[in-house]
């Protein structure tokens, strides 16, 4: 397994930016009445999980505060399967699309929830 030397080298960081990459494309072909509920909504939250993991990154000498924006990033990813939710039930997205962002998006929040339980092999112990 090669160092983590950066976010951008997680796994779950790269994922996450591939999975928001492509439900914003898709979102362009929303209608227009959303541009500024469920599309911004989204796009938002599904582009804060990458935010978050750079964030965590960042405190990792700090349990406490990495688990925390760790668990924000969850929360993220969980609010992004909910926008999912409303797109489907709205007809903006058909069974088969809504299925397989949502499975995407259920990966990284397992993907999240073990990085939160393991989180004491990402701590970065050594001086500022």
């Amino acid at each position: 397994m090669a160092k983590i030397e950066s976010f951008r080298d997680l796994n779950v960081y790269r994922r996450a930016h591939r999975h928001a990459n492509a439900l914003f494309e898709r979102s362009h072909q929303f209608p227009k009445e959303e541009k500024y509920a469920l599309t911004d909504q989204i796009r938002r939250s599904s582009r804060a999980v990458t935010a978050l993991l750079a964030e965590a990154w960042a405190r990792r000498r700090y349990e406490a505060a990495f688990v925390n924006k760790v668990n924000q990033a969850l929360g993220e990813a969980m609010e992004t399967q909910a926008w999912l939710d409303h797109a489907r039930s709205c007809g903006y997205l058909d069974e088969k699309e809504y299925r397989e962002f949502n499975e995407s998006w259920n990966h990284v929040g397992a993907m999240l929830r073990r990085m939160i339980q393991r989180a004491d092999g990402f701590f970065d112990f050594s001086p500022g």
